[in-house]
């Protein structure tokens, strides 16, 4: 399989909607970025990498962070998270606060706002610190050193974080969460600030389409775990788009609103596309179309 000349394709394919969209505009770092950019990455479990257009171009990875989160807070031993967070799509944006009351506190998934701040707040407890366990797993597993939180967005995130800090409040009074508010935030908003490139995470996010073992052969998480956090990407990875990204896709992947998608081909590799451009759900408009391209062109798909 041409794998190049695959992802030129896919490229392609999405150029007419290029330019489509809007960043997201309500964090302010992010409404300068060019809804026309474009890149796409492809890691495969053995070791080859392709790229194209720009796909070595740094982007605020976002949403995109909460996947790496509920692995490492898994692989420290959290397992009774599952007794604190659901595994079921939510039906409503992915800060909504509607079904927080009704459901005592406990979010529907690990990828809507509620269910990531959880998380944090469990791998902020295992570890320390939350924020500084993404960036060095990011870090090992792509080879890249530089890849930081970058401040000025985490700033930005936190001065209008108003509606994250309601859903971290509201939990923390049913007892949801067990550090202090202020201090799950800071890890929260610095986690998803982190800047990396397609390559960054397409090969950071392998060691789901290898069962989940790292990029040096160790074990993070074991079989069942791995197959577990598809089935959620699957299912919940894309805000309350899943069903669409499923239909158009057919992989688990989970989207941040930074415009970037990463998917994971059990057993074969995974892919990371970006383009800032986003739908009125908060998937990018280019990845998907890319995605969606490249899946329909090879036998990439779990269906």
């Amino acid at each position: 399989m041409d794998y190049g000349e695959l992802l030129s394709e896919a490229m392609e394919a999405a150029r007419p909607v290029l330019g489509r969209g809007a960043p997201a505009d309500y964090i302010p770092a992010l409404a300068c970025a060019d809804p026309a950019d474009f890149g796409m990455a492809l890691a495969t479990v053995d070791g080859e990498v392709h790229g194209v257009g720009e796909w070595r171009k740094a982007f605020s990875i976002q949403s995109v962070s909460k996947l790496f989160a509920l692995a490492l807070a898994l692989s420290h031993g959290g397992t009774t998270l599952w007794q604190r967070v659901g595994r079921e799509p939510s039906g409503n944006p992915f800060n909504s606060l509607i079904q927080l009351e009704s459901e005592h506190g406990i979010p529907r998934n690990p990828f809507i706002n509620a269910g990531a701040l959880v998380v944090t707040d469990a791998l902020l407890s295992l570890t320390g610190d939350a924020r500084g366990a993404v960036v060095d797993f990011l870090r090992a597993e792509s080879g890249n050193m530089s890849i930081d939180t970058d401040h000025a967005i985490a700033a930005s995130e936190a001065g209008h974080g108003h509606r994250n800090a309601a859903l971290a409040h509201f939990m923390a009074s049913f007892g949801n969460l067990h550090n202090e508010v202020e201090e799950v935030l800071e890890h929260y908003f610095a986690q998803c600030s982190i800047s990396a490139d397609c390559r960054d995470l397409a090969l950071a996010g392998s060691f789901l389409a290898r069962h989940g073992l790292r990029a040096d052969g160790s074990r993070l998480l074991g079989r069942g775990d791995a197959k577990r956090i598809n089935a959620v990407l699957l299912t919940c990875g894309t805000y309350d788009a899943a069903g669409e990204f499923a239909y158009r896709v057919g992989l688990p992947g989970k989207s941040g609103v930074g415009g970037g998608i990463l998917a994971i081909v059990p057993g074969r590799g995974a892919i990371c596309a970006w383009s800032p451009g986003l739908d009125a759900v908060g998937n990018s408009v280019g990845a998907m179309a890319a995605l969606e391209d490249f899946t329909s062109r090879s036998d990439w798909s779990v269906f």
